[in-house]
């Protein structure tokens, strides 16, 4: 990875605030001792630090305070914990007693399987721990100074880094509070947001220290995370599965939604992990009852079977009024069931929902938690105020200090690029955003074949004909009438997504002049998350070899069709508007020599998809010097793999039937027969740690790729990594507006050695904006600062769906678009769900591939 070149001039300057916060080490020859930590138990078996950890330690240091010298240490949850300086010895083992441990269970054992008196009543007693602490390693806190100069050769900053930022989980989790990596959440109603579904957003705050240009910082910001709505489990139930009532409730969801959930009984206030539901309701699951003092003849304890609603009557003096006949919550376990009432149950705060939020959940929760400016920098500095984080032991006696406000800064904001639309018009974005009133398209494209085809949705097909015909004119665009008009089957709403698509396309090819189409304009009922979305785009793209786009028009005006035609038109293969520089071929570097430009990501599937294919996407440019233009190849890969592993693929036969290869013949082919001699490649969603693999094994199949052709020079390289999931806040110093479009800042909270910058090339019109983070970790053709950072602005303009600039490079916006679109071609739920339920075998189960696109649209914009 290449070092920092200087920095950029060009552009106005302008004062900014940030949300990092300057931190001040007062002990910089301190040295942190590293140590791991194990836990047994009394039956001498092993205990994972989490959930128990920080108990076990925290009565440690109460009981052997002495012993460890009273030093105090900073303990990360589970098996590894600092100090500052050297404890007294470099083993100890020390004995834990903890009151009331974890076995929060009745002394009943509400179901049936073994149970005894003996497990009953420990229940109550305290629980005996062995925890072995052993000396592992030097940590010396100069390591961040010496970083901070750039000359941290062993890359030993970052672990001293950790341990401060260990620290701060540590002063969270000592508040109660839900640690979320370096966020943290309060269990405060006041920062609970409903969002729906039995789902709330909870608002919290991120806190890492970081080394910058400036010195050392605390990134501080708003977080947010997603727990399940907390109180009484009948309303979070009917909440989830959206039902007034719970006769009408599923239970079989209402099972798989509820395991591993903790609850807390209102009878005798202890907690639980759920870990199923009765067979039967509480009125008639029986389960064996011990009877107090009955002994049979021979001495044999005896039982009688009872159902749980008698015995909370009996024993507890409990009707139930609600859950009577509902299921019971089996909290037991192995094979002895215990179960609990519905209504006697609430669920625990601060439990997490890792799924992914519907449509509806995540508009109401940006809706909710957008804040503009401001207020934001007026939470962030209330927070570290009251928070007072140098005030932790471990910090404190690092000499550590926090200045409370938010750090000056100065940064530049560049001129927006011209563009060139219809009859080769200048076209001057204002502000971010342009278009087309009085304008025409660039390369408009002649549209002479196309049909409208309509799944069930309230539509008037020929009034939406004649207004997009209307607005395709007035842009320049020639359009014939659609040749067909057709209105699914009212019948037919109830057959599977698959089928219905079957019988749309059987009317569609009943057209004599199938290979003739242009267009399929599809209207569908739903906006978002169509069961139809998926089955017809691969019935299209993959079979007929048609272009499609599909809209649910709510309302039909000038705004929402000239959206419609700008992706048709890219669609189509043409052109909406292109950069001034890029219409005169006069892009620097690129305009002399034949350059391709990639854009890469990688999709995985929500964090409750485990077994979901991960979808790997790649955008390469076409019609050198064009900037503007791409083709994507999309493959499927194992899940939740980030490195791309099909860019080169060999075959038996010597043949590539990797992405790379398609790519570089296209651009060949599209560029008058030159090859790329210079290839820039942007790179998103990696975290710093893979940087180098990035370098290692992506860029190393590109170059594979490239000689397999029969190439022995190798192309000169860029490669830049785009991240937008950080926590860098860019504020106005004089201004409540968000930064204008075009700021970008490479120094001061810039790595102190690594060529990175902040661009924020989008206006911001609601909540705060976030600028994207770019880093370059290798440049070959030799940009200079304002190079890279001109080009990566231009190519924010590029983006032929909107008349906005984006707030990340056209190319990656295209690559994500690609992999969410041919993701859905495939119904992978499925194969998640069923390859979860096989055993586990030694080997993955093989990754499903997905379906090649038909040679028509192949080289298409068809993700637009």
């Amino acid at each position: 990875m290449i070092d920092r070149r200087g920095t950029g001039s060009a552009g106005r300057p302008i004062n900014l605030l940030t949300n990092h916060f300057k931190v001040s080490v007062n002990v910089p020859d301190a040295v942190f001792y590293q140590y791991s930590v194990s836990f047994t138990s009394e039956e001498r078996r092993d205990v994972e630090g989490k959930g128990i950890g920080r108990k076990l330690m925290d009565k440690l240091y109460q009981t052997y305070s002495s012993e460890l010298a009273g030093k105090k240490f900073a303990y990360d949850g589970e098996k590894t914990l600092y100090t500052v300086g050297p404890l007294p010895q470099n083993k100890l083992v020390l004995t834990v007693v903890l009151e009331d441990s974890f076995a929060k269970r009745e002394s009943e054992n509400l179901g049936g399987g073994e149970s005894s008196t003996k497990r009953s009543k420990r229940s109550f007693q305290s629980r005996t721990f062995k925890v072995e602490i052993s000396y592992a390693a030097k940590v010396p806190l100069k390591s961040i100074l010496l970083g901070l100069k750039g000359k941290d050769k062993d890359n030993s900053a970052q672990d001293a880094l950790r341990v401060l930022d260990i620290a701060l989980r540590q002063t969270a989790a000592k508040r109660g509070c839900l640690l979320v990596r370096q966020s943290f959440f309060h269990d405060d109603s006041r920062y609970f947001t409903d969002v729906g579904e039995g789902v709330t957003g909870v608002k919290g705050f991120h806190a890492s220290f970081c080394p910058t240009q400036g010195g050392l910082s605390l990134n501080m910001d708003v977080s947010t995370t997603m727990i399940l709505k907390p109180g009484a489990v009948i309303e979070f139930l009917l909440a989830n599965q959206n039902v007034r009532e719970p006769r009408h409730l599923n239970w079989a969801k209402a099972k798989k939604m509820l395991k591993n959930l903790r609850i807390k009984t209102s009878h005798r206030h202890m907690e639980y992990k759920i870990v199923g539901l009765s067979e039967k309701p509480c009125n008639q699951q029986f389960f064996p009852l011990k009877l107090r003092n009955g002994k049979g003849p021979g001495g044999e304890e005896q039982t009688v079977d009872v159902t749980v609603s008698d015995y909370f009557v009996e024993r507890h003096g409990i009707v139930l009024t609600n859950s009577a006949d509902l299921p019971c919550l089996d909290v037991g376990k192995g094979n002895r069931p215990n179960y609990l009432p519905l209504e006697l149950c609430s669920l625990v705060s601060l439990q997490r929902y890792t799924k992914a939020l519907s449509s509806m959940q995540r508009a109401s929760l940006v809706e909710k938690s957008r804040q503009k400016p401001p207020e934001r920098m007026r939470t962030l500095v209330d927070a570290l105020r009251n928070y007072r984080y140098d005030e932790d032991p471990v910090l404190a006696e690092c000499g550590i200090s926090i200045e409370k406000q938010l750090t000056q800064i100065k940064g530049r904001v560049l001129e927006s690029p011209k563009l060139k639309v219809g009859n080769s018009d200048d076209c001057i974005p204002r502000n971010g955003r342009w278009n087309y009133n009085q304008r025409t398209l660039l390369q408009p494209f002649h549209i002479k074949c196309w049909v409208i085809v309509n799944f069930s949705a309230r539509c008037d097909m020929s009034h939406l004909s004649h207004e997009f015909i209307d607005c395709s004119r007035k842009k320049g665009v020639q359009i014939e009438r659609p040749k067909l008009l057709i209105k699914e089957d009212s019948q037919l709403q109830r057959e599977s997504p698959v089928r219905r698509v079957d019988r749309m396309v059987e009317q569609i090819e009943k057209f004599r002049d199938l290979h003739q189409l242009d267009l399929i304009l599809c209207v569908l009922a739903e906006r978002k998350n169509s069961d139809i979305y998926g089955p017809w785009k691969k019935k299209c793209l993959s079979d007929l070899g048609v272009a499609t786009q599909c809209i649910s028009p709510y309302k039909i005006n000038d705004q929402c069709l000239t959206n419609l035609l700008l992706k048709v038109n890219a669609k189509l293969g043409g052109i909406n508007s292109l950069l001034a520089i890029e219409y005169s071929s006069s892009v620097p570097i690129i305009k002399n020599t034949p350059t391709m430009i990639l854009g890469m990501d990688v999709s995985h599937g929500s964090p409750g998809q485990s077994d979901m294919p991960s979808i790997a996407a790649v955008v390469g440019s076409r019609h050198w010097p064009l900037i503007s233009r791409y083709r994507a190849s999309v493959r499927t890969q194992s899940p939740k793999m980030e490195m791309i592993d099909a860019l080169f693929k060999p075959l038996a036969d010597g043949k590539d039937d990797g992405i790379m290869q398609e790519l570089l013949l296209d651009f060949y082919r599209s560029s008058n027969g030159r090859k790329p001699t210079q290839i820039i490649i942007f790179r998103d969603g990696v975290s710093e740690s893979q940087f180098n693999q990035v370098l290692n094994i992506e860029l190393e199949q590109i170059v594979k790729a490239y000689q397999n052709l029969g190439e022995t020079s190798i192309p000169k390289f860029t490669v830049i990594v785009a991240q937008k999931n950080h926590h860098t806040k860019l504020f106005q110093a004089n201004s409540p507006e968000n930064v204008p479009p075009g700021t970008v800042v490479d120094s001061m909270i810039v790595h102190p050695r690594n060529y990175d910058f902040y661009m924020c090339a989008q206006a911001g019109m609601i909540g705060t904006s976030r600028p994207a983070h770019y880093h370059v970790l290798i440049d070959e053709i030799g940009f200079s600062a304002d190079g890279v950072q001109n080009l990566v602005h231009s190519l924010c303009y590029a983006y032929q769906r909107s008349t906005t600039a984006i707030s990340i490079v056209a190319p990656i916006y295209y690559a994500h678009l690609a992999a969410k679109q041919m993701s859905q071609f495939v119904k992978f739920e499925d194969l998640s769900e069923t390859s979860s339920q096989q055993e586990s075998t030694a080997s993955a189960p093989p990754v499903p591939e997905l379906p090649r696109l038909h040679k028509n649209v192949r080289s298409s914009m068809f993700f637009c």
